[in-house]
């Protein structure tokens, strides 16, 4: 599975291959969203795979649960994204690109937090063991959020 999730991120990224011949930074930074997207996500499922086998997140409080989790990507992400937007102006020097990547931080931490905890309470809903799949479909969700935020928010905001 992860062979296939791998050669279909790689396949969007491809996509934007000329953007990205143009615009080495982006080649440079690329990475940077998806890890910390899957970081965050990762974090997230940890902590819901948790408290469904402790059965402290069910059915009455999944929405409460799942509204917290897309609150806290929004601020893990906005905190992120700007250290990640300062940091990248000052190595490359374009505000652009720091508006760029800042953005897809922040929309990356949000599909995290939303993918991290709505994975697992899916597939304990169709009887699978959320400890077993979710990581490889967390994985696969925040990186091509991440690189499809990214790319696609550079071909429309820096390719300008």
């Amino acid at each position: 599975i992860n062979l296939v999730t791998a050669l279909t991120s790689s396949f969007f990224i491809s996509k934007f291959s000329g953007l990205i011949s143009q615009i080495v930074a982006l080649a440079v930074l690329m990475p940077m969203v998806a890890s910390l997207g899957g970081n965050a996500g990762t974090q997230t499922l940890a902590v819901a795979v948790r408290a469904l086998s402790a059965r402290e997140l069910n059915r009455n409080n999944a929405m409460k649960v799942v509204f917290r989790e897309a609150m806290t990507g929004v601020l893990n992400g906005l905190v992120i994204a700007t250290v990640l937007a300062t940091v990248a102006g000052l190595w490359f020097h374009n505000p652009t690109i720091s508006l760029t990547i800042g953005l897809a931080v922040t929309m990356n931490f949000v599909a995290a937090g939303l993918a991290g905890i709505l994975v697992p309470l899916t597939l304990e809903k169709f009887g699978q063991d959320p400890a077993v799949s979710s990581g490889v479909i967390v994985t696969f969700v925040t990186d091509m959020v991440g690189f499809v935020a990214f790319l696609g928010l550079a071909t429309l905001i820096v390719s300008q």
